[in-house]
């Protein structure tokens, strides 16, 4: 299973998901849904402005977790 890491991503930094998503001038809603981890399909646009925006990698904002399989 594929899991966000926006929400420590952005907790971490102390922003709001709300100013994230006027900064790199994507769709609050969709933003919302990778912090929340309730994304099903992951738009390439909004990884992309992600990894940008806090210059990260992919696997910085997005990991894989085998199923049954839970992080401390």
């Amino acid at each position: 299973m594929i899991k966000s890491n926006l929400k420590q991503l952005i907790d971490g930094r102390g922003l709001s998901v709300r100013q994230v998503a006027k900064d790199i001038e994507y769709r609050l809603g969709s933003v919302q849904d990778l912090y929340n981890d309730t994304t099903e399909r992951f738009p390439r646009e909004l990884l992309d402005k992600l990894c940008r925006y806090f210059e990260c990698s992919i696997a910085d904002l997005l990991t894989y977790e085998e199923a049954g399989e839970t992080k401390n």
